[in-house]
C-alpha cells in the first residue's frame, strides 16, 4: 500500500495514528481494528513484536484523538465522515430548562405585597420613640 500523503516521509518517524488516518482517508471506508493495525504494520514495515508492544498505546490514541470514531464491533472510521447532527431531545431539554429559569422571579421586579417584618415595625416608630432612646 502506498500512501500519497507520506511519499517523501521517513516511515520510521511516522506515528501509527498518522498512518491510520491516512489509510482510512485513502480507503474511504471503515475498517476493523485488526485490519487497520495490519495495514499500518505493512506500511511501516514493523515486526509483529514492535506492533504488539505499541498496540495498547495505539488503541488509546485512537480513542483520545478527536479525528477517529469507533462504530462498534471494533470498526473504526474518521469522524469527518459523520457530520454532527443536533439531537432534538437535547435541544428540547435545553429549551425547557431555559423556560424554567425564566419563571424565576427577579426580586427587584417584585412589588412588595407581603407585610413587612422587622423593617415594617421600625417604620412605625414615632419621633417621640426615637427621642427616648
Amino acid at each position: 500500500m502506498e500512501l500519497e500523503k507520506f511519499k517523501d516521509a521517513n516511515r520510521n518517524e511516522l506515528s501509527m495514528v498518522e498512518v491510520a488516518h491516512a489509510i482510512l482517508s485513502q480507503k474511504g471506508d471503515v475498517m476493523a481494528f485488526a485490519d487497520l493495525t495490519n495495514a499500518i504494520q505493512e506500511y511501516l514495515g514493523k515486526s509483529d513484536q514492535e506492533i504488539r508492544d505499541r498496540l495498547a498505546q495505539f488503541y488509546t490514541d485512537l480513542n483520545v484523538d478527536g479525528s477517529f470514531i469507533s462504530l462498534g464491533d471494533n470498526l473504526w472510521g474518521l469522524r469527518s465522515w459523520y457530520p454532527f447532527e443536533s439531537d432534538d431531545d437535547e435541544e428540547r431539554e435545553l429549551k425547557a430548562y431555559s423556560e424554567d429559569l425564566s419563571d424565576i422571579d427577579d426580586p427587584e421586579d417584585e412589588e412588595d405585597d407581603l407585610p413587612d417584618g422587622i423593617e415594617g415595625q421600625l417604620t412605625e416608630l414615632s419621633d417621640a420613640d426615637l427621642e427616648d432612646q
